[in-house]
């Protein structure tokens, strides 16, 4: 299954211990029926890139979302609590990076928002759902930690 991973910059570095991650599951399908596969796929990733700023928030970590994108067996995953959005499901350990196929990272000009959303500015946080994150191929993580230092 396709997975969303909301992390910061310093996760880039580091074995992917991800205590949730965003999918489209069942319960997504159901809240938004009819909606075709791209958009559910974006409801998923938008998720994560929530989180994102509440990882930024509760680190300290530099200004700048981060979401990786992973395929996990759906045997690795549970559903989240009750209280959790449609879009959370559990890894049961570590995420390798080998299931990693592509990072997305905020360009730089996003800091300034990503700064105030992290800080609880709930118009900075809907501004960022309107802002695409760049793509990078996996094999680009390297990059991606130069550019992020």
């Amino acid at each position: 299954m396709r997975v969303y991973l909301p992390a910061v910059a310093a996760d880039l570095t580091e074995e992917l211990r991800p205590p949730l991650v965003h999918a489209v599951t069942p319960a997504v399908r159901a809240e938004f029926p009819g909606e075709d596969e791209e958009t559910l796929e974006l409801i998923a990733f938008l998720a994560a890139a929530d989180d994102s700023v509440r990882l930024i928030a509760e680190r300290s970590a530099p200004p700048r979302r981060v979401v990786l994108a992973a395929d996990v067996p759906d045997a690795r995953l549970t559903p989240g609590g009750e209280d959790e959005l449609a879009t959370v499901l559990v890894p049961d350990g570590p995420v390798p990076w080998d299931s990693v196929v592509s990072i997305h990272v905020d360009g730089p000009d996003a800091a300034a928002r990503v700064t105030a959303a992290a800080a609880g500015d709930a118009e900075a946080l809907d501004a960022l759902g309107e802002e695409d994150l760049l793509w990078f191929d996996v094999t680009e993580r390297d990059a991606v930690v130069a550019q992020l230092a």
